[in-house]
């Protein structure tokens, strides 16, 4: 009964330490990201993501998403991302198939979401941009 004490005693203590440093490093690379000097220009004095910002923003947070409506041509994301990229309410149609036309190139070069936004801001790209 000792025995199964003292291990569980040790388990249990293992995994608090295991917990504690993960925690520490999860709170150490937010602090990082939000002091450093590229992250701390996205924002206003107020803590809100400065205008020119916004895009970049959204298609770092929401990658993956704009990415699954890309393949759909429509979607929430998508949608969001054309109105950030204030694309007007009657060319949103063209903006959707336009991003649609790019989803297979997004993939097989895996496009950061900085590439994307190149993609999609170029209505025609031209031949040397898609290789």
């Amino acid at each position: 009964m000792t025995r199964s004490r003292y291990i569980l005693s040790s388990l249990s203590s293992a995994v608090g330490l295991i917990l504690t440093l993960s925690g520490c490093s999860i709170t150490e690379t937010i602090r990082d990201i939000l002091s450093s000097t590229s992250g701390r220009s996205w924002f206003t004095e107020d803590g809100l993501v400065k205008a020119e910002h916004r895009v970049d923003a959204f298609m770092t947070l929401n990658f993956e998403n704009v990415k699954q409506d890309m393949a759909q041509g429509q979607g929430e994301y998508l949608s969001s991302l054309s109105t950030l990229m204030r694309i007007p309410q009657n060319r949103q149609a063209s903006f959707f198939a336009h991003a649609q036309s790019r989803y297979q190139y997004v993939i097989e070069h895996q496009s950061s979401p900085e590439e994307v936004i190149a993609l999609l801001s170029n209505p025609m790209p031209s031949a040397t941009a898609l290789r």
